[in-house]
């Protein structure tokens, strides 16, 4: 099974999936902020891959400036995945954390400097002891405006690393397509679960905000 989930298949190989969404949660945990909207006019939304959604959404519920945070799947090919099914690698997706915010408040660089930090994005399809293709780094962009930031910051960061000695970015930048919301007992998980498995951790290296503009 390891080689399969180090790989992802092609659109024709990927399980089929199903057309109705799978429960949730509608509130967060903590906040009791719905998942799914409505959010407060004007506020934002960013998307970001970086290993377990469970350690990675309680980096982004912890900044300030941010309103809700969710877990769940996307950058593949299966409709409404269960987690089982994202787990074979069967399905091409992530583990993602969509996380929505004030821009009043905070940015989207800031978001980025948070995604950059708190997790290695140069080690493929896996972070840490964590194996497959849903570990892997991305950024998943919403408009041009996101594309562009989410790329200087990548470009940002791996002068910052190369300079540290450390490897390539692998991170992916691409559209966000579809996300789809994960089973409700993984959305807010390390509330519920304080004590819980979080496996991800960054390099030690700083990121640039913004750039060529030093921390």
């Amino acid at each position: 099974m390891l080689p399969q989930k180090m790989n992802m298949p092609s659109p024709d190989a990927a399980l089929p999936g199903r057309a109705t969404p799978l429960e949730t949660d509608e509130v967060h945990f903590l906040t009791g902020r719905p998942l799914k909207g409505p959010h407060p006019e004007g506020f934002q939304t960013a998307i970001f891959g970086m290993g377990c959604f469970w350690g990675v959404e309680r980096v982004f519920w912890n900044l300030p400036g941010v309103w809700v945070t969710a877990v769940g799947y996307g950058a593949g090919y299966t409709p409404n995945p269960t987690y089982e099914e994202v787990c074979t690698g069967k399905t091409g997706h992530n583990e993602l954390v969509q996380v929505v915010f004030d821009p009043a408040k905070t940015s989207y660089g800031e978001l980025l400097k948070a995604f950059w930090e708190n997790h290695d994005p140069t080690q493929g399809m896996r972070q840490g002891n964590d194996l497959g293709t849903q570990y892997r780094s991305g950024i998943y962009v919403l408009n041009d405006s996101q594309r562009i930031e989410a790329e200087a910051s990548r470009d940002a960061y791996q002068a910052a690393l190369t300079a540290a000695g450390r490897g390539a970015i692998t991170t992916e930048i691409v559209p966000a397509g579809p996300f789809y919301f994960a089973e409700g007992y993984h959305q807010g998980y390390l509330a519920k679960n304080p004590a819980g498995y979080c496996g991800i951790g960054g390099t030690g290296v700083t990121c640039p905000i913004g750039v060529g503009v030093e921390a």
